[in-house]
């Protein structure tokens, strides 16, 4: 009796068995692809949003320093430690108003706030002529994009 050209039960059983593992191997090999995919798209989300709240916080200081250079700004000195420390609400802030505890008005800006202090004078500020008072305004800008939040202050004198 010949028997060539014919394969038994048990060969075709182990190949149908081979293609299952390696099946199951793609499968996983997918899947962690696809976890990987999405992780690095929630990372450049996050990236983005950073990036957008900083963008709208300087944008926001900008406006804040605008104001401050009007000949028509004053604002009178902060009175006290907690008033005159930067605004601790500016981590917090989410919409505009009168802080009561820091004395901050919070100016709605684009993605964002500003609020100014009024933080006295001084003889000795850089880029004044000297022997001339400067009064030194505190300008704090929050931006927000998402769940993104940008604090930045800037130190302004104004002669």
């Amino acid at each position: 009796m010949r028997v060539t050209g014919m394969t038994s039960h048990t060969q075709r059983g182990m190949a149908l068995l081979v293609s299952l593992v390696f099946l199951l191997l793609l499968t996983l090999i997918g899947l962690s692809s696809m976890q990987n995919a999405t992780l690095q798209e929630k990372m450049a989300g996050s990236v983005s949003l950073r990036n957008q709240s900083f963008q709208g916080a300087e944008a926001a200081l900008r406006v804040g320093e605008s104001a401050v250079q009007l000949v028509t700004f004053s604002l009178p000195i902060c009175s006290g430690t907690t008033q005159c420390a930067p605004p601790a609400e500016s981590t917090t802030v989410s919409a505009a108003g009168l802080n009561s505890t820091s004395g901050v008005t919070w100016i709605a800006s684009g993605q964002g706030f500003y609020g100014v202090q009024n933080i006295g004078t001084t003889l000795t500020a850089v880029n004044v002529p000297s022997n001339t008072s400067a009064t030194l305004y505190r300008v704090t800008a929050v931006g927000i994009a998402g769940s993104s939040r940008s604090v930045v202050e800037s130190i302004y004198a104004k002669y």
